[in-house]
């Protein structure tokens, strides 16, 4: 179980971290959430389940080992980050994609000094 679950958060790892060197921020956002998903594989696999064990539950619990609820925690805490994250970036992406100049502006701030996030966005 660790082994496959390894290679696919090191495949993650690796998608990530190419399109998050990426300069489309489209791009750069989609790596973002790959990675995330790697971190929370590599959280869980590494969590480890012993042989045998049970869900903790409460009330009438069998005896024996038990999996360690802790690290479904912090996975449950991870991926509330990253989804708030991802949102933010999202965000950011949008706003910085309408702000951006139009392809018939030559690609430069047209020469006047202006900044391309001081002028309102096109319709």
């Amino acid at each position: 179980m660790i082994g496959p679950a390894a290679i696919g958060a090191f495949a993650l790892f690796a998608a990530g971290v190419y399109l998050m060197l990426s300069t489309s921020l489209q791009l750069v956002v989609i790596g973002f959430i790959l990675l995330s998903n790697g971190v929370n594989i590599l959280v869980l696999a590494s969590a480890g389940l012993p042989e045998g064990a049970a869900p903790p539950i409460v009330g009438g619990a069998p005896a024996g080992p038990f999996a360690d609820p802790l690290a479904h925690a912090f996975l449950l805490t991870a991926i509330v980050i990253g989804l708030g994250m991802t949102s933010f970036l999202l965000a950011l992406s949008l706003r910085a994609h309408a702000h951006a100049p139009a392809p018939g502006d030559g690609g430069g701030d047209g020469g006047d000094g202006g900044d391309a996030l001081d002028r309102e966005p096109s319709p």
